[in-house]
């Protein structure tokens, strides 16, 4: 199972019915294309984990990269993992206030996120658990 995670910043700040559009039209397509994951919002800019075959993964992230509504389209880490991590989610959803909250603080230093390739994925599942998703 492939999986990326990355970081971006909307051209503007969503609205929430521009938020609940744009989650509609990734879940149809992650369902399409058997992928599941994670996004999430905060102060106009996005995490998400896209998590499917490679090469739908992949597809789906270059489509995503081509969006003109982000910008600063960052990939933190990629990989293979032995199972899904959101095997229900087609697009497992969650508005937050600040990422300077959360475990992701981190992610704003380059340096901190190069460390390890599962970091993010501990990060991922420490927010889940903590945010009750």
């Amino acid at each position: 199972m492939y999986y990326i995670i990355y970081l971006s910043a909307g051209t503007n700040w969503f609205s929430q019915p521009e938020l609940e559009e744009l989650l509609a039209i990734s879940a149809k397509n992650n369902m399409r294309d058997n992928i599941t994951g994670l996004l999430l919002y905060a102060e106009g800019n996005f995490i998400q984990l896209l998590e499917g075959e490679e090469k739908a993964v992949k597809e789906s992230y270059d489509r995503i990269s081509q969006d003109e509504r982000h910008k600063g389209i960052t990939p933190i880490a990629s990989g293979v993992t032995d199972h899904r991590i959101f095997p229900d989610w087609a697009m497992g959803f969650k508005t937050i206030g600040s990422f300077r909250d959360t475990p992701f603080k981190d992610f704003l230093n380059p340096e901190y996120r190069h460390k390890s390739n599962l970091l993010p994925v501990t990060l991922l599942n420490s927010f889940i658990k903590t945010a009750k998703i």
